[in-house]
């Protein structure tokens, strides 16, 4: 045979392939931008642009301020701007929870999950729901100090305000990036180019990421424009784009649909090859540990092509760890159910963020535990708004082995559910931030989990006394390094000398905006007496915080990586230096709004100390 045919046929099976390429292209509900047209303007409208600022903050993953008032909070993203232009740090703004890599670095850190897709690297999050459902044309930002930190926008088609649920909730994602460092704090509207949709929305999701920033971010407003009608596109054609294949896999691995995922985890028609090529040579494990750097979408398709790699991809060894965050806008009880099999050896599992708006039932989440839980040590839950009661119940049932367990925001919870954590004596690190835990089931838990090693109760406003609660710890949590008692209102100087004398292991401890300790009863300085393995200590916005608690702090707590001061009035340079000369570990320094330091003393200790990074914040 002529050499020139297999060239031809080699040509022809690359146009097929193109031509099926843009045949399921131009069928995916007409596409949002057609890549076989080149348009050199912008879709034309066919009607009246509508301007609107969001109406309501429906769902967020963690903010600054606190739960009873509106000073960096989310709500503070609903209506017109309250700073824009202006910049600095101002209470009416959105201030989420953390900022920078510091909180990697400190006692109650924990491991992050694997396979881990590099596109995904959200932190944060705040859902918007806006008056008008429409065709989004451009999303503005808002951002008053510290801007750089959102990475991904979305749109969905559910419309909060509708007295009819749709079947199926669709999100889209209308533009995303990777974190970006931005010179400079000073305020700025963010637009980034959105893509088109085929649907209209009044639902918009922002995703944050602040690990680059020097310090908090804060959000004013997030404007939608949009049109009524689909918009029409101008035709003017061109050549296909070669990157287009590259594009659209990625969309397909990366998108929010969820049926494409479902289908990856349930297509068992494998095909027929005479024999698995080099795959039969290698050992098992080395093909097992081969596979284990694949992401969960990866595993699925790899498990499509033949049964050898069939059977190493649902091995249940590859689903040791999994975490499915990520993915949260395509899980489901279907997604479950289609693991079961592939998760019977699990002991990680990340379900943060999944399933809300009826996307889990309580009888999916039940029936995947109930098969795959009896190995379970770390589950993570943060924000899953499909949580009540039973799903507590089943998880003390079915997860025996559990030693860590993150229900951060899932304020749905009532409080009678906690009561079943307490069943759980083998926990380690229990995160019930922004939940709405009562007093006698945290009594209860904190007598049955005596191996508590971290703890986070920040933002829990329900609790009456905590000086009780102090008190309990002291006396049952004696392995306690870690403790998160951020905003709460009741605390004193009993408290924290019952803590002081009974959990000496602590290392991490949050009293920022504690308002109820006062320097002056001596708390702080017993604090620095009673617990030298201090690393990181937060007295933010405690304005009695005086020379006295620092110098003891640099006499005592030479471990000391993190400390943050913000508001104080009575702490003079002199003894921020003796701190510096004692904690040769020291990397963080919050002194904003501390009125004795002025930028002057900042530039002399940063020329002296350039090892710590000492913040000053200001308001313009």
């Amino acid at each position: 045979m002529s050499p020139v045919f297999p060239m031809l046929t080699v040509l022809s099976m690359f146009y097929y392939m193109c031509l099926r390429r843009r045949a399921r292209t131009a069928t995916r509900g007409e596409m949002n931008s057609r890549r076989a047209i080149e348009s050199n303007t912008r879709a034309l409208p066919i009607n009246v642009e509508i301007v609107q600022y969001a109406k309501e903050v429906l769902d967020f993953s963690s903010h600054y301020g606190s739960e009873n008032s509106m000073s960096y909070t989310m709500w503070n993203l609903a209506g017109i701007p309250n700073v824009y232009p202006s910049s600095g740090d101002f209470t009416q703004t959105a201030v989420f929870r953390t900022y920078g890599t510091w909180w990697d670095h400190c006692p109650s850190a924990r491991l992050p999950f694997k396979r881990t897709p590099p596109t995904f690297c959200s932190q944060d999050y705040v859902e918007l729901a806006f008056e008008e459902p429409v065709y989004p044309t451009a999303v503005h930002i808002l951002e008053t100090y510290h801007p750089g930190a959102v990475v991904r926008i979305l749109a969905c088609s559910a419309n909060p305000y509708s007295q009819n649920p749709p079947a199926e909730v669709r999100w889209e994602i209308l533009w995303s990036e990777v974190p970006t460092k931005v010179n400079g704090p000073q305020a700025r509207q963010f637009t980034p180019c959105i893509k088109q949709i085929n649907f209209p929305t009044n639902l918009i999701r922002i995703e944050v990421n602040s690990s680059l920033l020097d310090y908090y971010t804060e959000l004013d407003a997030v404007v939608l424009h949009g049109v009524k009608e689909r918009p029409v596109l101008s035709l003017k054609t061109s050549m296909i784009d070669m990157n287009d294949i590259d594009e659209e896999e990625d969309e397909d691995k990366y998108g929010c649909g969820m049926d494409n995922l479902n289908k990856q985890f349930s297509i068992v028609t494998l095909r027929e090859w005479p024999s698995n090529g080099y795959f039969d040579k290698l050992p098992y494990e080395l093909i097992q540990l081969i596979l284990s750097h694949l992401t969960v979408p990866d595993l699925c398709r790899l498990a499509q092509t033949c049964k050898l790699l069939y059977q190493h991809c649902c091995d249940p060894l590859q689903y040791i760890h999994l975490s499915l965050q990520p993915y949260w806008a395509r899980i489901n009880d279907t997604s479950l159910e289609y693991l079961q099999s592939r998760c019977t050896l699990i002991q990680w599992l990340n379900l943060s963020w999944t399933g809300n708006r009826g996307a889990i039932s309580v009888s999916g989440f039940s029936r995947f535990l109930k098969v795959c839980g009896s190995e379970l040590v770390r589950l993570e839950l943060s924000c899953g708004h499909f949580l009540n009661e039973t799903c507590l119940e089943v998880i003390t049932e079915m997860c025996p082995n559990l030693q860590e367990l993150n229900l951060s925001s899932c304020d749905k919870i009532p409080p009678q559910a906690f009561n079943h954590i307490a069943k759980v004596g083998s926990l380690r690190r229990l995160i019930l931030y922004r939940t709405k835990v009562e007093q006698t089931a945290l009594l209860s838990i904190l007598n049955f989990c005596s191996e508590l090693q971290h703890l986070s109760l920040g933002s829990c406003v329900m609790i009456e006394d905590y000086d009780l609660i102090a008190s309990m710890m002291g006396a049952k949590c004696k392995k306690l390094r870690s403790l998160d008692l951020w905003r709460c209102k009741n605390i004193t100087e009993s408290g924290i000398a019952e803590l002081a004398s009974g959990c000496q292991l602590l290392e991490e401890l949050d009293l920022g905006w504690c308002p109820t300790l006062q320097s002056s009863t001596g708390c702080f300085t017993n604090l620095a007496r009673k617990l030298p393995n201090l690393q990181k200590l937060f007295l933010t916005a405690n304005r009695s915080v005086c020379d006295t608690d620092i110098e003891e702090l640099a006499a005592n707590c030479t471990r000391l990586r993190q400390l943050d001061i913000l508001g104080t009035r009575m702490v003079s340079p002199a003894s921020l230096r003796k701190l510096l000369e004692s904690c040769k570990d020291l990397s963080l320094l919050d002194v904003s709004f501390c009125s004795q330091i002025d930028n002057r003393v900042v530039l002399e200790l940063n020329t002296n100390f350039p090892n710590v990074f000492i913040k000053k914040s200001f308001t313009q």
